[in-house]
């Protein structure tokens, strides 16, 4: 059998910033949160704590918390579920609370709330 052979970069290796950042921000065009970029240049060898700037500054006003993001989703969701079922006491109930968890992390991460 033949030896499968994989890409490995070698250890003493490191790109430089800007290629860093540049990989970074195509990572994000393809919509990743910051830990899964994080993930991804891990898997291919590169190290994001070998590199001074965090990936959510290098993304800039493009980041957003993924927290947020899916108490957003999750909203939307049941409010999408209310409009065809308006019977659905449950699911009041439940927009109302995950409404709260999102006014909440917006007030912490300072985000105005609409």
């Amino acid at each position: 059998m033949a030896k499968k052979e994989t890409k490995k970069k070698k250890e003493g290796e490191k790109i430089s910033l800007e290629e860093f950042e540049k990989k970074v921000k195509e990572l994000a065009k393809s919509g990743l949160t910051s830990e899964k970029i994080g993930q991804k240049l891990k898997d291919a060898g590169i190290h994001p704590k070998e590199y001074p700037k965090k990936i959510s500054e290098i993304l800039g006003s493009s980041y957003s918390n993924p927290d947020l993001k899916n108490v957003e989703a999750k909203l939307n969701k049941i409010e999408n579920h209310l409009k065809k079922n308006n019977q659905d006491k449950k699911a009041k109930r439940e927009k109302d609370r995950v409404f709260s968890q999102l006014r909440k992390l917006k007030k912490y991460f300072g985000i105005p709330v609409n």
